[in-house]
């Protein structure tokens, strides 16, 4: 490990209709410095939408990086601006997504084919603010198995000036697999991330893709510059309660399950007072307890009863009585 780590040393990964704000007050309660994400918010949806529903957050989220989907270069740098105003940390391009909509909308994983245009995405946003532009990527599209053509992408748009790649280490095939099948089903090729490292040194390398636990993850680090986690640390969340000491040289937080959840209250009373409903907050939770006793019937209640109309704190307390009942007797 480095003796001072970056902030994006390790970071949870933005995710649609996953890292929302709820998601992300919930996450920021288990780590104080791991980097996290918005979902990705189009340009579009910024340039004639409601603000503040898209970029607003709470101040204990940060430190937190926005991530754009689009492909215009004056758009990127307008939305970028207006990140940095917000109070975003970061600005993050998505050149990783393979969904059809995204690319429709030519931005996401198929613009890994036109590196020129990414690269000149690169250089306006980093023209307009003055907070750090990434971009996250995949190794690669389609047919391109081969370390090449994403050496040639990397070394495109790091001439345009990006310094800092997060890279998913898996190719994305636009037509053919679903997202989710995107996810698993091409090869993990860690191996090109690695190699990207010694050939363009002036350049951060944060690794995505396969990292399901922290030994797996930290055999990386004595390589690459960071590294992210996703889905495994969106549904078993306590992985994140271990992040400052291992990845940050911070002493850990003598913290427990149920200290986390009751330290969720004011939060979840104010939002459920302003209208929001506590399944919204609640299902971020849902993973708490993953492979504890009485962690089923956690999630159990919380699914039967966090959608109900009018429904508060007082579920989340129920469903915590419920493990607590359990774990107590599992001690006797």
């Amino acid at each position: 490990m480095r003796a001072n780590p970056a902030t994006d040393t390790f970071s949870v990964a933005p995710m649609m209709e996953w890292t929302d704000r709820h998601c992300r007050y919930f996450h920021r309660k288990l780590s104080s410095h791991a980097l996290l994400y918005t979902e990705m918010v189009t340009t579009g949806a910024i340039l004639h939408g409601d603000r503040e529903k898209l970029l607003g957050f709470d101040p204990a989220e940060q430190p937190l990086a926005l991530q754009l989907g689009g492909s215009d270069p004056t758009d990127l740098a307008t939305c970028a601006r207006v990140g940095e105003t917000c109070g975003y940390t970061a600005i993050n391009l998505n050149v990783g997504c393979p969904s059809d909509r995204v690319q429709s909308g030519r931005f996401g994983a198929c613009l890994m084919a036109e590196p020129a245009l990414v690269g000149d995405c690169v250089a306006a946003m980093q023209a307009a603010v003055d907070i750090p532009v990434t971009v996250k990527c995949r190794v690669g599209i389609d047919r391109d198995d081969a370390y090449e053509p994403f050496a040639h992408f990397i070394d495109v748009v790091a001439r345009a000036g990006c310094r800092v790649f997060i890279v998913h280490a898996r190719k994305a095939w636009l037509d053919g697999l679903s997202p989710k099948e995107n996810r698993d089903i091409p090869p993990l090729r860690h191996d090109f991330v690695h190699r990207a490292v010694g050939e363009f040194p002036e350049c951060r390398f944060i690794l995505n893709g396969g990292l399901d636990d922290h030994p797996a993850a930290c055999e990386h680090l004595p390589v690459v510059d960071g590294v992210m986690m996703g889905r495994a640390a969106y549904r078993n969340p306590w992985l994140l309660s271990t992040v400052d000491e291992i990845y940050y040289n911070q002493p850990a937080r003598p913290l427990l399950r149920a200290e986390v959840v009751r330290d969720m209250y004011p939060y979840i009373e104010s939002k459920c007072a302003a209208g929001v409903p506590l399944g919204h907050i609640g299902r971020h939770m849902l993973g708490l307890f993953q492979g504890e006793p009485g962690g089923r019937l956690w999630r159990r209640s919380l699914s039967q009863n966090m959608w109900r109309k009018g429904s508060g704190v007082e579920v989340i307390e129920e469903a915590l009585n419920v493990v607590q009942e359990v774990a107590a007797q599992v001690a006797a």
